[in-house]
């Protein structure tokens, strides 16, 4: 058997393969496009097309992904997720003091685990079983109001 005795579809499947390898190395997607625009262009070549449909198959489907897919994507890779994650998501919460809780530091109860925690207002004490806000967290200590 001869490597011209290979179908044409064959080839593009190889093609597809092909561009899939630089896809996983780099992330670039663009390379997942060109390999969706290679298998439309052995669907073509299965489907009896000549040499210049199978191309031109792979181009408009290659081209029309690049325009249409890319800016969709660009687009929600810079959105920030709408929930909030991590420290942001505790910012707001109510908390239970623990221990005393004053511009020095003390201990309260957030999210059902035990931080530590400092008075934003330096002159401003909060007692145990008083319910403070948590605005803001420096490294593992919660600022509370």
């Amino acid at each position: 058997m001869d490597l011209v005795d290979i179908d044409a579809w064959v080839w593009w499947l190889v093609g597809a393969a092909a561009l899939g390898i630089p896809l996983v190395i780099t992330t670039m997607p663009e390379f997942g496009m060109f390999a969706v625009g290679a298998i439309a262009a052995a669907v073509a070549a299965g489907l009896g097309l000549g040499a210049v449909g199978q191309v031109l198959v792979f181009v408009v489907v290659s081209v029309a992904l690049v325009a249409v897919v890319r800016p969709i994507a660009n687009r929600h890779s810079r959105q920030r997720p709408q929930l909030p994650t991590g420290i942001d998501a505790l910012k707001g919460k109510q908390a239970l003091v623990l221990e005393r809780v004053d511009g020095s530091g003390g201990r309260i109860k957030l999210a059902g685990e035990v931080w530590s925690a400092r008075s934003l207002d330096t002159d401003r004490a909060y007692e145990p079983g008083q319910e403070v806000d948590v605005v803001d967290i420096e490294g593992a200590t919660a600022i509370v109001l």
